[in-house]
């Protein structure tokens, strides 16, 4: 009995002691330093545009009339009938900017023939309101005249068109060529096209904006003429009368157009 009391005390007491102490070692290992890896990186070359530069101009979808110059203050872009609307083809774009282009420079010498050919008989003695002169002409000359017109459209075409291909009419029928610029035929002799974009951009300007110019006075220079029938030097004349209180019929007597 005692000896059963004894192992319990022992081992109660064996149930508080302390733990033996372990010993606990860290070892700090260091990894063995990483190869040095070389990567080769290729050389990066920027994207070209998909379209080359013409005279200076990229094309750019995201701006007015694909960044083609002709916009000025006070108006800025005006496109009231939506003709460089987004959506709009950059081939019809360029195609209305040439029908633009082509216009004002014939609407251009158009003003000069009207004044100058209405001042001077020329010729074959033609006279008269300038609406009244085409069908004076003679026939050969009318014939010269036309034929001159139609090699300069022909050649105009050849320049900046696509070739019509009966089996690929719709890519190439009313086509503009990519690398043709509108209006710039190569004609210039009198050396006047800058070689800086931005100086061929302001002239491109001004030259529109006279051809918009003539196109709206040619325009109301024939009405004019269809109306009355009387040169612009004559009503000039005749609307001075009217301002100064003279009457302007007063030496027509009976007739209607004088």
């Amino acid at each position: 009995m005692k000896a059963v009391f004894l192992s319990a005390t022992l081992a109660t007491v064996a149930a508080f002691a302390p733990a033996p102490a372990t010993e606990t070692t860290f070892a700090l290992r260091s990894t063995e330093p990483a190869e040095e890896v070389e990567i080769a990186v290729a050389d990066v070359t920027p994207i070209a545009p998909s379209v080359a530069a013409i005279n200076g101009w990229v094309p750019d979808e995201f701006a007015p009339c694909y960044g083609l110059p002709g916009a000025i203050a006070p108006t800025g872009f005006f496109d009231p009938l939506g003709f460089a609307q987004a959506g709009i083809s950059l081939n019809e774009v360029k195609r209305n900017r040439e029908a633009e282009v082509m216009h004002g420079r014939v609407a251009m010498i158009a003003s000069v023939g009207y004044l100058a050919g209405e001042a001077v008989s020329g010729p074959f003695n033609i006279n008269g309101p300038a609406n009244d002169q085409l069908q004076q002409m003679p026939l050969p000359a009318f014939i010269l005249l036309t034929a001159a017109i139609a090699t300069a459209e022909l050649k105009r075409a050849q320049i900046g068109w696509v070739e019509p291909d009966i089996g690929k009419w719709t890519k190439t029928l009313w086509t503009l060529r990519e690398n043709y610029y509108p209006g710039d035929l190569g004609f210039d002799p009198l050396g006047l096209k800058p070689e800086d974009p931005k100086a061929f951009a302001n002239m491109q300007t001004r030259e529109l904006q006279n051809g918009r110019l003539a196109m709206l006075g040619v325009a109301g220079m024939c009405a004019q003429e269809l109306v009355n029938h009387r040169t612009i030097a004559e009503t000039f004349d005749f609307y001075q009368k009217i301002y100064s209180g003279v009457d302007p019929y007063a030496a027509c007597g009976d007739s209607i157009i004088c």
